[in-house]
């Protein structure tokens, strides 16, 4: 069986988004030295301290703003419309079923020249349009308002100001009709480094979109909200105005250099050649009437006058070996992101987040769910901020913290890039969270109180006396996929950063109208005849060698469990008929569930299982590849995506074990596929494509 190598860092797709590690490095592009100052609510304005910036009210745990939760769209709208597809999974419950008509079962991208991108359309086939995409690419595509919004790198380098050799974290917005580039939202990267801000990951998370409002978490560990409209309405919307926005920089080369020059000259009120040529290069070409104003001698001026066609002051400063220039970024910036308002939870809540920061966002009304990120440092043993919370819900309008959980504490495993769901389940809303320590959480879907939540269950979904081992050699996982609601259930499967490898899965069907915690199996150790609780340890709940023991729960919510499955009755168990760990999310429909491990097998199995608590298992298919992603059930098909680029596309049903189609996307697909509006919306590892019927 073929297996591709793992060369990338997780995939926050379902994560989407999902998350991955890569050691594939940034060549010649450090992290801004000027990254270093702290930002506050306005992470930006911390870039270019001299050019003010109206910031978001400082966010609280006090519920001082109205919040409503009977006024939202509801899933099943959404999933008859069959229009839009605003947030991962298409709806607050992440089941990917959207009620989409009229979708192909076979297209043809044609041919890209991998050297020169050249595109040869001689044999495409119902492709609407494509665009560019970073180098990288691990978000999920959201569409809503006539347009597409994908999360990347900035492979493309869209922005002048922004080469593609410039790393950053972009989330993209295209014309959902034509593929047209409208505009960017750029994160650049953390001076700390691939602890936070691993290297060309870019962005990871798939957006929300509620009518001109988008929500998503950047690489930076930022809350942010944007308008959907940019600056193309002609309008600086929100409490964020004039946010600072690097414009470009001029490198020291060493003594005598063209550096040197222009710090002399602009002390002198002058702009160097060399200077004006770092603006044209960035699309901010100087006039011939520039003033410059000496802030402090060598350290920072105020350059005013016509850059770009367009008058503005900016603010210079000498940062490190670099002359930065910043703009504030206003209507005439059409190419750049709105921001309503902002919350950086590394500063805010004194989150660290491992390697990136990664979150889908869900709301329920005025209430905005995410999970912070937070875990491990570089050692992959220490918790840098055991305190710092692991979730929040915020008022989605102001960006107030409601209330924060940091239920996981010290036993968080590796890191944290899940993302939360919500269903009223038992006649009760209820918000579902993966704790990175391998335990799910669910909580009452509201304000809180005392700024806490209130815990409604918790469910381990590790055997207790399964082991973390680092670097992914033990049985004990993760949480990465997202859990999904459906019929009053609850599905999640476990896993781990694909860097780790495959290894040993589970897939749980949970009774969510329990209380308390509903795990499979309590933790005890033997004192005498008595059965006494232990606490959750992080590395290994149970050590039996310790006089510790696994027992029954008596108030498990298990409705079913799969972990293997002898489908040809011979006795043995093989390789296909495992679950593997799994970045995915379940996709049901009709009681039909399809899940992909990482391991490469999609599964198929009856959502209900047996009266008597056994999965029942339809069939499972080899792809021979890695899945980091998860099934799109649509129009009577699945798909599915791998990491050699190949989509599967299967006839929906329990009989349907063999794909009807294959079909090759150029490079790895490490997202999930989407449909909305009869169109198919797939990101590659490079590019984004709309697949749709031929109107011929």
């Amino acid at each position: 069986m073929a297996r591709t190598e793992l060369t990338a860092l997780f995939l926050m797709f379902v994560s989407s988004v999902l998350g991955a590690i890569t050691t594939v490095l940034v060549a010649g592009c450090q992290p801004p030295v000027s990254m270093v100052l702290p930002a506050s609510v306005v992470s930006a304005a911390a870039i270019a301290p001299d050019v003010v910036a109206e910031s978001a009210p400082k966010a609280s745990a006090t519920n001082s703003s109205k919040i409503t939760i009977d006024e939202f769209v509801k899933p099943e709208t959404i999933l008859n419309e069959g229009k839009e597809w605003p947030q991962w999974g298409g709806t607050r419950v992440r089941n990917n079923v959207p009620n989409v008509k009229n979708l192909p079962e076979v297209w043809d991208i044609g041919k890209f020249d991998r050297r020169t991108g050249d595109w040869d359309n001689t044999k495409a086939e119902n492709l609407r349009w494509y665009a560019e995409l970073g180098s990288q690419t691990y978000g999920n595509p959201v569409v809503a308002g006539g347009k597409v919004f994908v999360g990347t790198n900035n492979g493309a380098g869209y922005l002048a100001r922004y080469p593609s050799k410039v790393d950053l974290g972009c989330l993209l917005a295209f014309d959902q009709k034509t593929g047209d580039f409208l505009w960017q939202h750029s994160s650049e990267k953390l001076i700390t480094g691939r602890v936070h801000d691993w290297p060309l990951q870019g962005i990871c998370c798939a957006p929300l979109v509620e009518g001109e409002r988008l929500w998503f978490v950047t690489s930076r560990g930022e809350v942010r909200c944007l308008d959907t409209e940019g600056f193309l309405d002609n309008e600086d919307d929100g409490v964020v105005q004039n946010e600072p926005a690097r414009v470009a920089d001029l490198m020291d080369s060493g003594e005598g250099s063209e550096f040197e020059e222009s710090l002399g000259q602009l002390n002198d009120g002058k702009l160097t050649d060399a200077l004006r040529t770092v603006l044209a290069d960035a699309g901010s070409e100087a006039g011939d009437d520039i003033s410059i104003e000496t802030l402090a001698p060598n350290k920072s001026w105020k350059a005013k006058g016509t850059f770009g066609g367009v008058e503005r002051e900016l603010a210079i400063k000498q940062i490190g070996p670099r002359i930065s220039i910043f703009k504030s970024l206003g209507v005439n910036d059409k190419q750049d992101a709105d921001v309503i308002w902002v919350f950086n939870m590394m500063d805010e809540l004194g989150v660290s987040q491992h390697n990136m920061c990664s979150c889908s966002v869900t709301t329920y009304g005025d209430l905005l769910f995410v999970n912070t990120s937070n875990g491990l440092d570089e050692s992959h043993i220490n918790l840098p901020a055991p305190e710092a919370p692991s979730f929040i819900c915020m008022n989605k309008n102001t960006g107030e913290v409601l209330w924060t959980d940091q239920s996981p504490g010290n036993n968080i495993l590796h890191g944290q890039w899940s993302s939360p769901s919500i269903e009223v389940l038992g006649g009760v809303p209820q918000v579902m969270f993966c704790g990175g320590n391998g335990i799910l959480y669910s909580f009452r879907a509201d304000a809180g109180k005392d700024g806490k939540p209130e815990l409604l269950w918790q469910f381990d979904c590790n055997p207790k006396t399964s082991k973390w081992v680092l670097g992914g050699e033990g049985t004990r996982n993760n949480l990465i996929a997202t859990p999904v609601a459906y019929d009053g259930l609850v599905y999640i499967a476990v896993g781990q950063d694909p860097e780790h490898g495959e290894g040993e899965g589970h897939l749980w069907c949970i009774d969510p109208t329990k209380r308390g915690d509903v795990s499979p199996q309590l933790a005890v150790k033997m004192e005498g005849n008595q059965r006494v609780p232990i606490e959750h340890k992080r590395i290994q709940a149970v050590e039996p060698e310790k006089g510790e023991a696994a027992i029954d729960n008596p108030n498990s919510a298990v409705v079913w469990h799969y972990s293997l499955a002898d489908q040809n009755d011979d006795g043995e168990i093989d390789f296909e008929e495992e679950m593997h760990r799994s970045c995915g999310t379940v996709a049901i429909k009709d009681d039909v569930l399809y899940i992909a491990d990482f391991s490469g097998l999609l599964h198929c199995l009856d959502a209900k299982g047996t009266p008597d608590g056994m999965a029942i298992v339809h069939f499972t298919y080899d792809m021979f590849a890695q899945s980091w992603g998860s099934p799109l059930i649509a129009d009577g098909k699945v798909y599915i995506g791998d990491e050699d680029g190949d989509v599967c596309v299967f006839e929906f049903g329990a009989d349907n074990k063999e794909p009807i189609e294959e079909i090759n996307m150029g490079s790895s697909v490490y997202s999930t596929p989407v449909a909305a509006d009869e169109t198919i919306f797939i990101s590659t590892k490079d590019k984004l494509f709309a697949i749709g019927k031929s109107d011929e």
